[in-house]
């Protein structure tokens, strides 16, 4: 792994400037640098684990990014360095469109329903990566902030500050993570499993669906999961869908899908939430596949149809002994001719290909 100087990454973020700063939490700043021309994320540790001299969480997190180094699913760490405290420092790659909380909640453009559940997809094809490890490593803070978006708006994993790898250290990690993301079942060293991180995901599904704060003081009941759940539980689960995008009727089946994962894998009892497995598989293979196929038929239907008003087209202009046709004519269709695409299909596909649009 490569070893940056430290005068290398002070000189690319203006010696640590606060207006370079692009990321805050519990274990680090980030900051926003220029690296030989190339912009990348530099994460330094936080004043308060400065003050307890406590660099073990960007120690752990270096050592499980260079585990999963090369790994489409996680943002890919470039090097380190140390500051002059010998403290580690993470250069990692820069991710243009920020984190998947601040797309949801701060930004004037809204995330559309094929790219949030192909969000929903990544994030749980990256969970499956660290739950298949060997030993498993659990994350314990799934959460919005912690998945960066990327240029194409895709999303991978970050913040391993607080993982942990299902050994026989587990015992000496006291439980951690983020209030409204965090399973309340998880009180003791004991509780520690992969299911810990089923019931984050099952938060960020419904706050990527509602597109509501986990934890909104201004509302009530507060909490995502407390709204939402009994609105599922009643198959009131439009009321859920986020009231500022509107939900092509292409979606509906698939978006309700997802809802009724998210309320499985929020169950208080563990063994009864699903694996990451199982989520991929149904997400595969319900939610990707059934998406496609719908797609492919309906584009396949105006072609089929522009095709069939060609051949009726030409077969009109030998009846009459008309020497030529203009294409015009052959892709004008009558609005009462009994061969053009239904409504219901033209809507689908105009529905379809607006939402190709990442946002």
């Amino acid at each position: 792994m490569k070893e940056f100087v430290l005068e290398e990454l002070e000189l690319a973020t203006e010696n640590f400037s606060v207006t370079k700063v692009i990321g805050k939490g519990s274990h680090g700043v980030v900051y926003k640098g220029i690296l030989n021309g190339q912009s990348v994320a530099i994460k330094k540790q936080s004043l308060g684990l400065q003050m307890l001299k406590d660099n073990s969480k960007l120690e752990k997190e270096a050592q499980i990014l260079s585990l999963l180094r090369r790994n489409s699913c996680f943002i890919d760490l470039l090097g380190i360095s140390h500051d002059s405290f010998n403290n580690k420092i993470l250069v990692t790659e820069f991710m243009s469109n920020g984190n998947l909380h601040d797309a949801l909640h701060l930004s004037s453009k809204f995330l559309m329903w094929p790219k949030r559940v192909e969000i929903a997809l990544q994030v749980a094809r990256a969970v499956r990566f660290l739950h298949q490890s060997k030993p498993s490593i659990v994350h314990r803070d799934i959460k919005s902030s912690n998945i960066l978006l990327d240029a194409n708006w895709n999303a991978k994993l970050a913040d391993f500050g607080l993982s942990i790898r299902l050994n026989s250290d587990q015992e000496l990690n006291i439980p951690a993570g983020t209030i409204g993301y965090l399973d309340p079942d998880y009180t003791t060293p004991s509780k520690l499993s992969t299911k810990i991180d089923i019931f984050s995901y099952g938060v960020v599904l419904l706050e990527l669906i509602s597109g509501r704060k986990v934890i909104d003081v201004d509302r009530s009941p507060a909490s995502v999961v407390e709204w939402a759940i009994p609105l599922i539980d009643r198959g009131q689960r439009i009321k859920v869908c986020d009231e500022r995008v509107q939900l092509p009727r292409y979606m509906e089946d698939t978006v309700e899908q997802l809802l009724s994962l998210a309320s499985r894998c929020v169950l208080p009892r563990e063994n009864l939430r699903p694996s990451m497995d199982e989520i991929v598989d149904i997400l595969d293979n319900f939610v990707v596949v059934r998406f496609s196929s719908l797609m492919s038929n309906c584009l396949w239907d105006v072609i089929l149809n522009m095709r069939r008003r060609k051949i009726l087209c030409v077969t009109k202009c030998k009846a009459t002994d008309k020497v030529t046709c203009s294409g015009a004519d052959h892709n004008r269709g009558s609005v009462r001719g009994g061969d053009n695409l239904s409504n219901g299909t033209l809507l689908q596909v105009g529905e379809i290909l607006a939402d190709i649009k990442l946002k």
